[in-house]
């Protein structure tokens, strides 16, 4: 794995080699969330350091995408969930925490929550219910 762009700070330019990779391509890879949400949550990182989804190239968002839709399938296999949210923070007040761009596939199972209604519009409470 090569990391471009390296922010020695940055917890996504150094990955630990304990941290199992799902699958890697020419400009992302993708491991499972070090603090899930549900069983499976799983991260697509550019290896690129870019801290905004919008930055990316069109290479890297065509190889984030089909490194998305390869993670379902084994996340599927594995842990056959009930349905799915993709989620991108770009920025502190969108809630992201870790300025190097990454997308989280997040697992979802009946009963996970008491209604789901919503999906990612419970991201600001009160706003899911409509």
């Amino acid at each position: 794995m090569i990391m471009e762009l390296k922010d020695d700070n940055c917890p996504f330019c150094d990955i630990s080699h304990d941290r199992e990779i799902i699958c890697e391509n020419a400009s992302c890879l993708a491991l499972y969330d070090g603090y899930p949400v549900s069983p499976g949550h799983a991260l697509i990182i550019p290896k690129r350091h870019v801290a905004s989804y919008f930055d990316l190239t069109d290479d890297e968002l065509k190889d984030m995408n089909d490194a998305l839709r390869h993670v379902k399938s084994i996340i599927d296999e594995r842990y056959h969930p009930d349905g799915y949210n993709i989620g991108v923070n770009v920025g502190e007040y969108a809630g992201q925490s870790v300025f190097h761009c990454h997308m989280h596939l997040i697992p979802r199972y009946k009963g996970d929550v008491p209604n789901p209604k919503g999906g990612v519009r419970g991201v600001i409470p009160g706003k899911q219910s409509y």
